[in-house]
């Protein structure tokens, strides 16, 4: 099953996320894709390792996350990604314009493939006004089609707003 948990900064997803992992009866992998390069992100890298269960496999992957996937998924695991867009993000830094797209249609195009349950996390970011910066702008366009693409392949998707899960796809949590 492919479940995709959509929020806002701060919104309960990643502990939705957590929580379903932990209910799947999987061993559970987490796939981090932040890249702590500051004092508040390590901060943030921290809280969250604190929160998750010892027993869980960690890799920390910034770009390659469908070979990560192809390599890791098994019908005995659940992988929870935490979050794509931070991965997005890390792939929008390289100097490579051309990454991105790769990355992204090579996650894309494995998904139907892999074995075993996969929860993807990532920040919505289109409800707001749109940016004043190319760059920025960049970032929530490339969100906005990202998310359409999973939501279309999962099975079920979620959006969490103060920690309450409004089911959008699938089944009802």
């Amino acid at each position: 099953m492919l479940q995709l948990i959509l929020g806002g900064a701060r919104s309960g997803k990643s502990r939705l996320a957590e929580k379903l992992a932990s209910e799947s009866g999987l061993q559970v992998t987490y796939i981090a894709t932040s890249q702590p390069l500051d004092g508040e992100m390590n901060e943030r890298v921290a809280h969250h390792r604190a929160r998750r269960p010892t027993e869980w496999a960690l890799i920390e992957e910034p770009v390659e996350l469908a070979r990560i996937l192809r390599e890791t998924a098994s019908s005995e695991r659940c992988l929870l990604v935490d979050c794509l867009t931070l991965w997005m993000t890390n792939l929008l830094m390289l100097d490579d314009t051309e990454r991105l797209v790769a990355e992204r249609e090579a996650l894309l195009e494995c998904l139907a493939s892999l074995p075993g349950e996969i929860i993807f996390v990532s920040n919505e970011t289109g409800m707001g006004v749109v940016p004043l910066g190319e760059l920025t702008r960049r970032y929530v366009d490339e969100a906005g089609w990202l998310h359409q693409a999973l939501a279309e392949r999962c099975q079920r998707v979620v959006l969490t707003v103060a920690g309450l899960p409004l089911t959008l796809k699938g089944t009802a949590l």
